[in-house]
Formats: structure tokens, sequence, C-alpha cells
């Protein structure tokens, strides 16, 4: 392998060096951990204790109980949804957002930007005040009319699901909008001058061009959901809790550190197989 700067075949240590610093990293925070994490998932658990170290597949056997199926599916679907709803408001709001100047669409951007520096406790806590009963959205619309009484949004399906795409949704209004800002507006012109109507030239030219990015969204969105933990318990009921917060539960509450990490390598595995899975479909695309 030749050094892209000298073109000379690597030899001594110092040519090295620029791979040495981030190869370090990578093993120390990634390869360690992910290694540790696999062998303390074939370890046993030691009832009142902690665990020990064995080989066993029990931890892995417990995914096919129909517990586990339930909180799986559950986390799958509700991750999927979410997923959904993000990229189908996401993506007209990040075509509205190119056709904008470029000064309002710094603004968004900076928004969005600062809506990122939320924490997850936070945004938590402010969903479940606004969809409460003493202080939420429903007093507004008891004094407008429309509710004859306050109602209590939270905890509920609804009020998780709205707190998820909350959390995913600048995320994917970034990723649509690289793809979306290099669009060619004479595109759309054309197909409306050859006869289409604006939706279908929409829908024909704009989402068409962006297949690539609407999938990546949807990935994105998906796999960052999964990954939610503190939601679920913030705006959730115990019925729709998920695979994440499950982890947490086995791993610190019920110290259950074998199952944990086990529940983590699969979440992990999922995680990776769909980013793989937007990488063979790109790499497809671009062939």
């Amino acid at each position: 392998m030749r050094s892209p700067d000298t073109g000379r075949t690597p030899r001594t240590l110092a040519d090295h060096a620029p791979v040495i610093y981030p190869a370090l990293m990578l093993l120390v925070f990634f390869v360690v951990p992910f290694g540790i994490m696999v062998t303390i998932s074939f370890f046993e658990r030691v009832p009142g204790g902690f665990y020990q170290p064995t080989f066993t597949f029990d931890n892995y056997g417990r995914f096919l109980s129909a517990f586990f199926g339930n909180v799986l599916g559950f986390s799958l679907g509700l991750s999927a949804l979410a997923a959904v709803i993000c990229v189908g408001l996401g993506f007209p709001f990040t075509y509205l957002l190119t056709r904008l100047t470029r000064r309002r669409q710094i603004l968004w951007l900076v928004f969005l930007l600062s809506v990122l520096s939320l924490s997850e406790v936070i945004v938590g806590f402010a969903w479940s005040t606004l969809l409460s009963r003493s202080a939420g959205l429903s007093n507004l619309l008891v004094a407008v009319g429309l509710l004859e009484q306050p109602e209590s949004w939270s905890p509920g399906f609804a009020a998780l699901l709205v707190g998820m795409c909350y959390l995913a949704f600048p995320y994917t209004v970034l990723l649509l909008y690289p793809t979306l800002v290099r669009l060619d507006r004479e595109l759309v012109e054309a197909a409306m001058t050859m006869g289409a109507s604006p939706l279908r030239a929409f829908f024909t030219v704009v989402v068409g061009a962006s297949r690539n990015a609407i999938l990546s969204g949807l990935i994105l969105a998906f796999v960052f959901t999964l990954g939610i933990y503190l939601l679920p318990q913030l705006l959730g009921r115990p019925q729709h809790w998920t695979i994440s917060v499950m982890i947490t539960d086995q791993a610190i509450f019920q110290s259950n550190l074998p199952f944990g990490a086990a529940m983590a390598l699969f979440l992990m595995l999922v995680s990776l197989s769909l980013v793989g899975l937007t990488l063979l479909l790109g790499r497809r695309r671009a062939a």
C-alpha cells in the first residue's frame, strides 16, 4: 500500500504514525468494550449474586420467549413507525426549506441544530408537561372551546411516538437537506412544461432523484429511535417499554448483566445490519 503523499510504501513506524492514533482509539473505545460485552453475554448469572465466568447459550435462548418476542416486536414496530413519520414529514419540509432564501435556510438550520442540543431528559419532561392534564395543551383547547375539560395524554403510546419523532426529526432533515439543496429546480419546471401536474412532478422528479437519501433517512431514524431508552419511561407506560429500556433494567436494576449484554449485542447487530444494507444499496446504485 503506497502513501498518497509520498507515493512510496510505508516501511517505518513514522510512516504509519497517521494511522496509529485512530486505530488505537478504535481499539480502546470500541473493540475492547465490544469484546467484553460479547464475553459477558455467555456468562451465567448467579442467584443472589452477580455472574460467574462460564460458557452458556441460556441468555440467547431467552430470546425465544414470548415476552422477549413481544418487546422486540413492539420496539421494531415503534421505531419503524417513527421513521416513516419523520421522513414523511421531513421530506416535504426539507424541500420547502430549500426553496427559501439562503438567509432563511440558515436560520432554520440553526434552529434545528439548537433542538439537537437538548438532552433526552429535557425533551421527555417538556413533552410530559405539554401533554399533561394540569399544565398541558388540553387547557389551551378548553380555552378556545375545542374541549370541554382538560385531558391527560401522557403517559401513552401517542405521547411516546411524538417524543421520539421530535428527537429524530432534525436528524432526518439534516440528512435530506444536502440532496435536495443540490437538486436542479429546472428539472421540476421541465416536467411541468411537458404536461405533468405539480404533484406528479414532485413525486416523479424530486422523490425519484432522492431515493437514496430517503432510504438513508429511514434507516437513520429507525436506528436512532431504536436506541432511545429514557422517553419510553417518561412518556410511555410499562407495556410501551422498548428493548433499550429492558437492557437497562436487566443490567442495572435486575443485576442480570449477562442477559443485558446479550440483548445489547443483539440490538447492535440489528443496527449494524441496517447500516450495512444502506452501504450495499448505495454501492449498487452507484455502480
